[in-house]
């Protein structure tokens, strides 16, 4: 193999993966950086990055003293949902030799952390309007953030779903229902994050006078 040592002394960049491979959690062999397991923690770290995003913006408005009340801690929340995508990360970066050295909450989804996220999306669920139809992300840059973190979280959703086709422990784990209930939880704080600026959703549908809230939620996001 090529020699990969770098020039120069980085504390990060190692030349390691000049040859298209990436290590896994707690050792083992190099996989291909398009492995389905990189694939899919890749794609959590997007929707870690994504959330980044609206944290930094309700920051900005703190910082200018225009954070409006209604956001009710939602910075915070989103940096704890920030580090528990860490943990999911670290399950799909961990290779089927390596499980027995997981630790539930830490490097493995745990059924509390599923039971959390019920417990938030049952509370900030209760404090909006609904919109009664399918709405277009965009209304604040917080709430559109948000929006893209939730599809990057679906993407993910998705990559489990194809692991588990072939790996026992992702599928009759809890990484999946993790993945889900976090998309729906950031549907629900998306319209807070709406709502906190006293802005309603754009519906799907154009049309005049169309009905911007209500009290039910679209079938779309239930999944």
């Amino acid at each position: 193999m090529t020699d990969r040592r770098l020039p120069f002394e980085s504390a990060v960049a190692t030349g390691r993966g000049d040859d298209g491979t990436t290590a896994l959690l707690f050792g083992g062999k190099r996989v291909a950086k398009d492995d389905a397991r990189t694939e899919a923690y890749g794609t959590i770290d997007e929707a870690v990055a994504a959330l980044g995003l609206a944290r930094a913006e309700l920051a900005l408005k703190a910082e200018y003293g225009v954070l409006s009340p209604g956001f009710g801690g939602l910075a915070e929340l989103l940096l704890q949902l920030q580090r528990d995508l860490f943990v999911a990360a670290a399950e799909l970066a961990t290779s089927p030799e390596s499980r027995a050295r997981q630790r539930d909450g830490e490097t493995r989804v745990s059924a509390a952390m599923v039971d959390g996220l019920d417990a938030i999306l049952r509370e900030r669920e209760a404090t909006i309007e609904l919109p009664r139809e399918f709405v277009v992300p965009g209304e604040t840059k917080t709430s559109a953030a948000i929006e893209l973190a939730r599809t990057i979280t679906r993407r993910a959703e998705r990559r489990a779903v194809s692991i588990a086709r072939d790996d026992a422990a992702i599928a009759g784990g809890r990484l999946i229902p993790y993945l889900n209930r976090l998309a729906d939880l950031l549907w629900i704080l998306a319209r807070v994050a709406e709502q906190a600026e006293a802005r309603g959703a754009t519906p799907a549908r154009p049309g005049p006078g169309r009905a911007r809230s209500a009290t039910t939620k679209p079938e779309r996001s239930k999944a």
